[in-house]
Formats: C-alpha cells, sequence, structure tokens
C-alpha cells in the first residue's frame, strides 16, 4: 500500500533549504534542491538534532550541533563525526504540493 503524506506547498521551501515535518510522533525534513524534493529522516543520526535548523548547500545538509554532513539525495553520511545514514522516503511534487511516502 502506497501511503502518500502532503507536506506543503512546493514554494514553502526555499530552493537549498530544508523544512520540518512532523507526522505520527517521527520528524522528517524535507529538502528542496532546484525544484526537485528529498526526504530524510528529521534527526541527526549522531546527536539527534532537527536537521530543519542546519545549513543546506547543493545537495549536502549539515547538522547545526556537529557539522556532520548528509547527502539529501540517498541519506548518506558524509564523514565525522556522523557514522549512521539517514533513512530516506520518496517525494515528490504533484499539483505545486509535495508528497512523502512515508513507511516506504
Amino acid at each position: 500500500m502506497t501511503n502518500w503524506t502532503e507536506v506543503c506547498a512546493l514554494d514553502d521551501i526555499d530552493d537549498e533549504d530544508v523544512m520540518r515535518f512532523d507526522h505520527n510522533n517521527h520528524t522528517y525534513a524535507v529538502y528542496r534542491y532546484k525544484d526537485k524534493v528529498y526526504a530524510t529522516d528529521g534527526l541527526c543520526t549522531h546527536e539527534h538534532v532537527h536537521l530543519a535548523d542546519g545549513l543546506v548547500m547543493e545537495h549536502v545538509v549539515e547538522c547545526p550541533k556537529h557539522n556532520g554532513r548528509f547527502d539529501i539525495r540517498d541519506g548518506r553520511a558524509l564523514g565525522a563525526p556522523v557514522c549512521v545514514n539517514l533513512k530516506t522516503y520518496p517525494a515528490k511534487v504533484e499539483g505545486g504540493q509535495v508528497l512523502v511516502q512515508l513507511g516506504a
């Protein structure tokens, strides 16, 4: 079963930015990069800090606490202090709305 959840309008997220999204007691991060959208777990795997408070440059989000970096496209940890990847979720834009497939 496909469970797509509407998160926000695409225009609610600036290019190269991130938005926090909470659903069923879980925090997600939704990113926009050149009109593509991506979604990951919303907490850093190192210190459990909200990635929505971090900096996004190109396809990388930097945790605001210890500068751990993740590739937003595949959740890959890009070096110390983070060593555990983020879980990613399918995301798409339909009719100007950002949708994320939860539980994927």
